[in-house]
């Protein structure tokens, strides 16, 4: 039975949404392995698992969350989609939607990176540019879905969307359990809130034991804030980050809602500590991770989540990196 949030009494997403995302996504999803380098392990003191959901198809989790959205949305009869995002649920929406045969348009900001742009028009979705500093993507969404009678997709406030994510959480514990490991803590980036929140609904069920840590970039610690205080509150004004898929101004009233109960902490990292992760999580595994997506591991090697003696496991969410960041946080030492 699902509970429902008292602000807004729309019924949270349960353990067996997350159950029954993972049988829609079975041979649709690519199931991610667990990676670790021994050189690194060496170094930090503990053993550290990698879930590289940059190796997600359209290159991050939102795949997950979206399918698993989109394909309920048609069997109740949808013909399309609409979206905001900055990039990453772009993607996921219309590489979805494009399987599923329906119309997608996704309304993103027009510096997102270029690389997004490109690969959520390549999977066959009308892409409709906004400025993020003038204009609010939700009003832009939410008249657009109306004027053309499409259903309206969120990117993380959406009960389906998390229930789709919280399957990274499924996975990791069952892979971890086949290599008989505890797992001490998890720790994943957060912008909107909603992986943390559907992995932590997972992990709670199968793993009590395993602290559940969020990682948001310096100055965009709305969820960090929020949680703090006990109520939705936004970041600060002002400040600036490479990590384009984390910037979410206020956590969802649904993840908000989750991670308030079930996060055990969150953490802030900086620009030069995600390109210093992103460095390393090419140089000792061979992945390519954007900035947003490196955030959690970037954590992990500032010590600011505690790995020595210990089995941690760090999502690396999304490898969708313009070349230039990305040639920076090769350089970086």
């Amino acid at each position: 039975m699902r509970v429902s949030f008292s602000e807004t009494d729309i019924p949270l997403p349960v353990y067996a949404d997350i159950i029954s995302a993972a049988k829609r996504l079975k041979g649709k999803a690519r199931r991610t392995p667990l990676l670790e380098s021994k050189l690194l392990n060496d170094q930090l003191g503990g053993r550290l698992l990698i879930k590289p959901e940059c190796l997600q198809l359209g290159g991050a989790f939102k795949f997950r969350g979206a399918y698993n959205a989109i394909e309920q949305l048609v069997q109740h009869g949808a013909s399309g989609v609409a979206a905001y995002s900055s990039g990453n649920h772009a993607q996921g929406v219309a590489l979805a939607a494009s399987m599923l045969g329906v119309e997608a348009v996704i309304v993103m900001p027009k510096d997102a990176p270029k690389a997004k742009i490109e690969n959520t028009r390549g999977f066959g979705a009308e892409v409709v540019l906004y400025d993020r500093y003038f204009e609010v993507r939700e009003e832009i969404g939410e008249k657009i879905a109306t004027e053309r009678g499409l259903e309206l997709v969120r990117p993380y406030d959406n009960a389906d969307v998390i229930a789709g994510q919280g399957t990274v959480g499924l996975e990791i514990i069952e892979d971890v359990k086949e290599m008989g490991l505890a797992l001490d803590a998890v720790v994943a980036p957060v912008g909107g809130g909603g992986l943390v929140a559907g992995m932590a609904l997972a992990m709670g069920k199968l793993s009590p034991r395993t602290q559940i840590w969020g990682v948001e970039p310096q100055g965009f610690d709305d969820t960090r804030l929020s949680i703090k205080s006990g109520a939705r509150m936004p970041h600060g004004e002002g400040e600036s980050s490479i990590c384009d898929s984390l910037l979410a101004n206020i956590p969802g009233e649904l993840t908000f809602a989750l991670n308030h109960e079930l996060l055990h902490d969150i953490v802030t990292v900086s620009d030069q500590e995600v390109l210093h992760a992103m460095h390393h999580a090419f140089h000792y595994l061979k992945v390519v991770s954007e900035p947003g997506g490196a955030t959690a591991l970037a954590a992990v090697l500032a010590g600011k989540v505690q790995l020595k003696g210990k089995t941690v496991c760090a999502v690396i969410s999304g490898g969708n990196v313009d070349g230039e960041i990305f040639k920076r946080a090769l350089e970086s030492s």
